[in-house]
């Protein structure tokens, strides 16, 4: 084990080695994976998962607005 790690809370411990959290790590993963959607890079299709929302209002002028199903 690595040294002073000993006694402290996993909070304390990803922070002292400077890790996410599972959750955050998921996450990230999951926005990596709709980026690859997004752009073809994914045995996924983005049609299967999401709908473009057609209210190109909300979305700063681009068309990529995801909705879920």
């Amino acid at each position: 084990m690595i040294n002073n790690m000993k006694g402290k809370t996993c909070e304390e411990r990803l922070l002292c080695l400077k890790l996410c959290m599972l959750e955050e790590r998921r996450n990230m993963q999951d926005l990596i994976e709709v980026y690859k959607m997004c752009n073809g890079m994914s045995r996924l299709k983005l049609n299967e998962l999401f709908t473009l929302d057609d209210n190109i209002g909300g979305s700063r002028g681009h068309s990529w607005k995801l909705a879920k199903f």
